[in-house]
């Protein structure tokens, strides 16, 4: 639908981020060398290891997913049960939680023998320590760039704002005092 107003296009389009650039071609490398090493392991050996090789890190990669599922659950439900009994829910001293743990066996659920090498390094504690405090500096990092505020303050500001550069703040007040409905509502019928 038109309004028939014209819109502004702008001749310079933004510049395109070192990501968008590189990960494309980061990616077909992976997979290239990916398929290289399966068949270089296919002709020292034989097809049938690559298929249970690749077999074995889907099973591995299943069973690595399940139990962190699993255990996640359990970690939900017992701090939802101590929240519902009035008590505030335990620190669990050790647990950093099963993001990584999912990662490595998604990893290694890829084919892949450099996929299966990361998925299996991600199962270890201290790679998941380190990979976890890098990701944690990140993102520390990246919210300090993007100036004071909170998320839900962008959130905010972000809705407020109108295409035309109009601020519209507001709120909604009801005057009316009974907003009940006065008669019970019929029941519905087919």
């Amino acid at each position: 639908m038109t309004t028939g107003a014209q819109t502004p296009r702008s001749s310079t389009r933004p510049p395109r981020s070192r990501l968008r650039t590189f990960l494309p071609l980061g990616m077909a490398a992976w997979l290239v060398l990916e398929i290289w090493l399966l068949t270089l392991v296919a002709g020292a050996s034989s097809g049938f290891v690559v298929f249970l090789l690749l077999v074995g890190g889907i099973v591995l990669g299943s069973v690595v997913i399940k139990a962190a599922g699993r255990r996640a659950f359990r970690n939900l439900t017992e701090t939802l049960q101590q929240q519902q009994s009035g008590r505030a829910p335990e620190a669990r001293p050790n647990s950093e939680g099963n993001g990584l743990v999912m990662l490595g066996g998604l990893l290694l659920i890829l084919p892949g023998l450099i996929s299966d090498a990361l998925g299996l390094l991600m199962l270890l504690p201290p790679v998941q320590k380190a990979v976890s405090r890098y990701a944690e500096r990140t993102v520390e990092r990246k919210l300090r760039e993007a100036g004071p505020g909170t998320l839900g303050d962008a959130f905010r500001q972000a809705r407020m704002h109108q295409p035309d550069g109009r601020v519209v703040q507001g709120e909604v007040v009801r005057d009316d005092p009974d907003d009940a409905p006065r008669d019970p509502r019929p029941p519905l019928t087919r």
